[in-house]
Formats: C-alpha cells, structure tokens, sequence
C-alpha cells in the first residue's frame, strides 16, 4: 500500500523557519519525481518545488532563495526546508509521488506563519 506521510508543520513567525519531511512507502522511490504543493484557503493547490529522480530540481518563483527542496533515496524521504516565512506562506503544503502517470498525494500538513 502506497503512503506518503507529511510531518513538520505548525504555528511559525514570520521570518521563522520549518522544515517539512514527507515519509513515503509503498513505492520506489527513487524513481519517483517529488513535489511539495500548498493551498491556501480559497485558493487553488499551487506547485512550490519539485525535484526529479535525477535531482533537477524547480522552485516556484514566490519560494526562491527562501525554500529548499532535498530528497533521501536512503531513507525514501523528501524534505522542504523553508526559511524567511512570509504570512503568505500560510497553507496546507501536500508531497506529491509522480511516475508518468502515476500520482500520489500525501495528507497535508497545515502550515501557518503568523505573529
């Protein structure tokens, strides 16, 4: 059975840090391209990084320089570092599994940056 577990969000300052694990099992992973997505309320789910199976990795514009996508072949993890949190970040960020067309999304993790 395919799971793909999201950990690490909370309540966060602006211009505070969290960094996000999504634990996967069931696939191989390092076949997979990941991704980290986010939805805010009433808003559509957004891309915020991906990284492929060979490393190449894209950001979204509003998250470059400030996020950082990693991956653990090792450990079948994929990380997203976020630093210099802006209100705006405030979402529910998804990892997505993706092999052709083959998709699976993870629970979500609420992340909300607020003084």
């Amino acid at each position: 059975q395919v799971q793909l577990v999201e950990s690490g969000g909370g309540l966060v300052q602006p211009g505070g840090s969290l960094r996000l694990s999504c634990a996967t099992s069931g696939i191989i992973f390092r076949l997979y391209t990941m991704g980290w997505y986010r939805q805010a309320p009433g808003k559509q789910r957004e891309l915020v990084a991906v990284i492929t199976s060979s490393g190449t990795i894209e950001y979204a514009d509003p998250v470059k320089g400030r996020f950082t996508i990693s991956r653990d072949n090792a450990k079948n993890t994929v990380l997203l570092q976020m630093n210099s949190l802006k209100p705006e970040d405030t979402a529910v960020y998804y990892c997505k599994a993706a092999l052709g067309t083959i998709m699976r999304w993870g629970q979500g993790t609420q992340v909300t940056v607020s003084s």
